[in-house]
């Protein structure tokens, strides 16, 4: 799960982030922190300017890195990490 201190680093920076949610790259959302509580996090999206209340326990990365699967996800379909063997 995301931390308060990285959650406030995305919105100070204006950070774009990328929300994992499952496999489907296709349900990723991308857009900027504007709050969070103890199990959701509020991000305005970055074409629609919608306000979209998501999960904490999804995986948060700059939209700028390789998307990441849950590890949950990504054991389950039997998907290695780059450099794993």
């Amino acid at each position: 799960m995301i931390t308060d201190e990285q959650l406030d680093k995305h919105r100070v920076e204006g950070t774009l982030l990328r929300v994992v949610r499952d496999a489907n790259r296709e349900n990723d959302v991308r857009g900027f922190v504007v709050a969070w509580d103890d199990a959701s996090v509020l991000i305005r999206k970055r074409s629609t300017r919608r306000l979209v209340k998501l999960d904490r326990r999804y995986v948060y990365q700059p939209a700028s890195e390789e998307r990441a699967l849950p590890p949950a996800i990504a054991d389950a379909i039997g998907h290695e990490e780059p450099g794993e063997a």
